[in-house]
């Protein structure tokens, strides 16, 4: 088959663009306001940039008519935003905290989600998540498009915290994902668990020391 999105219809009953680009992992990001409010929603459109400073960036859709989400308006406001690790067994808290609450409404509380303090920044993380990141926005990029729910805002952050619970640590020191089971969108209304791996070692990275982008660059204060 072939379409031309916006031109001719792929002649399927739902939109497949979203089920090509899998598995996509899941923002589920945490910001508060100025004013102090707290919000926590998920994503599926977030990514990691690079590694050197680390980096991360979600794109996030507007309202119907077209004013930035609530994640997007407190991150833009602060410049700062956690990213909480999706797993299976947090699937139902993630799925919930995706409905369009009023942006006075706590998702900690509305839901009964436990937080833990961040660190180096405001917004609140998820206690149950393994894994978070602390951001701090470095830019944000705005993407129109053919309609104003559409429009995106682009938000590139600089990763300057990682917490990562011990108990999904291996003995060699590698993070155990099988025990994480991260969740990701597969699209339309489905998801996925990280359940198997498999390793493809090419010869010339047999040897971890030659893979730059595997060791963890430390920059002395």
């Amino acid at each position: 088959m072939f379409y031309e999105p916006g031109r001719s219809s792929s002649g399927l009953p739902y939109n497949p663009f979203k089920s090509c680009c899998v598995p996509r992992p899941i923002g589920w990001m945490s910001t508060v306001s100025s004013a102090g409010r707290h919000n926590l929603a998920p994503y599926s459109q977030f990514q990691n940039l690079t590694w050197d400073p680390p980096t991360v960036m979600i794109a996030a859709n507007c309202k119907p008519d077209g004013s930035p989400k609530d994640t997007a308006a407190n991150a833009m406001e602060t410049g700062e935003f956690v990213w909480n690790m999706a797993t299976f067994d947090l699937k139902e808290l993630v799925v919930m905290s995706a409905e369009p609450f009023p942006p006075e409404t706590d998702e900690f509380q509305e839901l009964g989600i436990r937080t833990l303090p961040s660190r180096l920044i405001k917004p609140l993380r998820v206690a149950d998540s393994p894994v978070h990141f602390e951001c701090k926005l470095r830019q944000t990029v705005f993407l129109p498009c053919n309609t104003p729910e559409a429009n995106t805002y682009i938000l590139i952050g600089e990763v300057v915290g990682v917490h990562i619970k011990d108990e999904f640590i291996g003995a060699d020191g590698i993070l155990d994902i099988l025990k994480i089971r991260p969740l990701a969108r597969i699209g339309y209304l489905d998801y996925i668990a990280v359940d198997s791996k498999f390793q493809i070692v090419l010869p010339n990275t047999r040897n971890p020391e030659v893979v730059p982008y595997l060791r963890e660059a430390v920059n002395p204060a």
